[in-house]
C-alpha cells in the first residue's frame, strides 16, 4: 500500500493548477508563534487576550499597549525569521508551474521571501505600515527606528497594514482569492485551523476532489478531504517535494 506521502506526491504530480491556502502553523516551524496552539498567543497571560488587543477599537482606545504588544509579539517575531521548508516548496512549486497562487492568512511575509510572486495575503502584511492621518507609507525598518507610539511626519499615527479584528477584508483579494479556488484543480491546505471567519470559507469555494489537508493536529474538515497527513508542514512538504524532484 502506498504512504499517503506518496499518495499526495502523485497527486500533485499530476495537477497543474495547483492553490495553496495557510495559516499561522506554516509560520511556527520558522520561529513565529501562533495563535491557538498550547504554547500560542492567545495562551499566554496578558492584561488584555490577545485577540482583544489586536482589535481596531483596541487600537483606537489604547494605542501605546497595542503596539507594545504589537512590537513584542509580532514585528521582533518576524524580524529574523527565515522561510521553511514548506514556504521553498510552495515556491518551488510555483516555478514549475503547478502552483498559480497562495492565498495566506499570515502577515509574516515569509512566502515572498521564499521567492513565491502571487501571494494574496488577505489578512494584510506587517511589512507596510500607513499613516491613519494622510496615508503615507511605511516600511517595517521606519517603525522599528521608532518607540512608543510611532507618528507620522503629519503628526498622525502609523498603523501596520494587517486586518485587524472588527475590520473587513479586502473584497477585490477576497474575489481574487474565490476566483484561484474555484478553478483549482488540486486545493491544498495547510496550517489553519479553519475557524476564523471569513477566510475559513473560502476552502468551500473548491469544486475539485484533489483536497489536501496537512496539519499538526487534527481537523473537522478532514471528513472533507481527499487527502490528509498530520505532522510538521515543513517535514512533510521536504519529503514531498523529494518525490516530486525524482520524478
Amino acid at each position: 500500500m502506498e504512504s499517503t506521502i506518496e499518495q499526495i506526491s502523485k497527486v500533485i504530480e499530476s495537477s497543474d493548477n495547483i492553490v495553496f491556502f495557510g495559516g499561522a502553523g506554516l509560520s511556527t516551524e520558522s520561529g513565529i508563534p501562533d495563535f491557538r496552539s498550547v504554547d500560542g498567543l492567545y495562551n499566554q497571560q496578558y492584561d488584555y487576550p490577545p485577540e482583544q488587543i489586536l482589535s481596531y477599537s483596541f487600537f483606537k482606545a489604547n494605542p501605546e499597549v497595542f503596539f507594545r504588544f504589537c512590537r513584542e509579539k509580532c514585528l521582533k517575531p518576524i524580524l529574523n525569521a527565515k522561510p521553511n521548508p514548506a514556504h521553498l516548496a510552495l515556491a518551488k512549486l510555483e516555478q514549475m508551474g503547478k502552483l498559480k497562487a497562495i492565498v495566506t492568512q499570515n502577515i509574516d511575509g515569509l512566502h515572498q521571501a521564499a521567492g513565491s510572486k502571487e501571494v494574496l495575503e488577505i489578512h494584510g502584511t506587517l511589512h507596510s505600515h500607513t499613516c491613519v492621518d494622510c496615508g503615507k507609507k511605511y516600511t517595517l525598518d521606519d517603525v522599528l527606528k521608532t518607540e512608543g507610539i510611532p507618528h507620522c511626519t503629519c503628526g498622525g499615527i502609523i498603523r501596520p497594514d494587517i486586518v485587524m479584528y472588527e475590520e473587513g477584508l479586502d473584497s477585490s483579494l477576497l474575489e481574487k482569492s474565490i476566483l484561484y479556488i474555484s478553478k483549482a484543480d488540486c486545493l491544498i491546505v495547510s496550517g489553519s485551523s479553519l475557524v476564523v471567519q471569513p477566510a475559513a470559507s473560502l476552502i468551500n469555494y473548491y469544486r475539485g476532489n484533489k483536497l489536501i489537508l496537512i496539519n499538526k493536529d487534527p481537523l473537522p474538515a478532514e471528513q472533507y478531504a481527499n487527502y490528509y497527513i498530520h505532522g510538521k508542514a515543513g517535514e512533510i512538504f521536504e519529503q514531498i517535494m523529494k518525490y516530486v524532484d525524482k520524478n
